[in-house]
């Protein structure tokens, strides 16, 4: 039975999760404004389809804080129209880019000064989208919660009542056994990296594992035994 986050951490680690190690930190393009992007067009949609308006974006030399924050709203709307609720996020993230750059001035700045409380007070970005680009974009020591995470953790027998609720759960059986995870490993690894790679190893997981209102945990309790 996985009764704490580093159990269940070493489960998805012997079942050879993260798969695609496209980033060492797991998200592509990790401590890079590109984060900001992702965080807020991944919302509600499959993250091929993001990448298809990133792509977009890059071809325009728009993922990029102050072409961002000038860019055409309609031009905008059209290139990330893959992403979906393009209207919407378009508006986020023109409004978002503004902020960032009226509060920190640029985004090695942001990186370094910006904190929760700030994010959540962003129109568009949520619990889990603020944690995102804390861990992915700033490098801080947070981790992410997202439906995966919730329905996989209910598949385990576990009951939360909110996201900090699952949140600390998660942090607390990693800080615990902080020392295990680095002998786990084999080497040093600070608590950022991780957050992030927990996060990509349940997330990689889920997708293979959870199909509509089913959950396969028998590889995780294999694994762990």
């Amino acid at each position: 039975m996985i009764t704490d986050s580093f159990m269940l951490l070493k489960a998805l680690k012997n079942a050879g999760y993260i798969e695609h190690e496209r980033n060492p930190y797991w998200w592509p393009n990790s401590l890079t404004f590109e984060v900001v992007v992702g965080s807020i067009l991944t919302q509600q949609t499959k993250w091929q389809k993001v990448e298809k308006s990133l792509e977009n974006l890059h071809q325009h030399n728009l993922v990029e804080l102050h072409s961002l924050s000038e860019v055409d709203l309609k031009a905008l709307q059209t290139l990330i129209k893959p992403s979906g609720f393009y209207n919407t996020k378009a508006k986020w993230l023109k409004l978002l880019c503004q902020n960032i750059l009226h509060e920190f001035g640029d985004f090695d700045t942001f990186q370094n000064q910006v904190d929760r409380a700030w994010l959540l007070a962003q129109k568009g970005l949520g619990e889990e989208s603020c944690d995102a680009i804390l861990c992915y974009g700033c490098g801080r020591e947070v981790m992410v919660v997202d439906s995966y995470t919730k329905r996989l953790l209910q598949a385990l027998g576990y009951t939360f009542e909110s996201y900090s609720e699952i949140q600390n759960w998660l942090q607390h059986g990693i800080i615990e056994h902080h020392d295990d995870i680095i002998k786990l490993y084999n080497k040093d690894i600070d608590l950022f990296t991780i957050y992030s790679r927990f996060h990509g190893k349940i997330v990689e997981y889920a997708k293979v594992h959870i199909r509509g209102q089913h959950v396969n945990i028998e590889e995780l309790n294999y694994e762990y035994d």
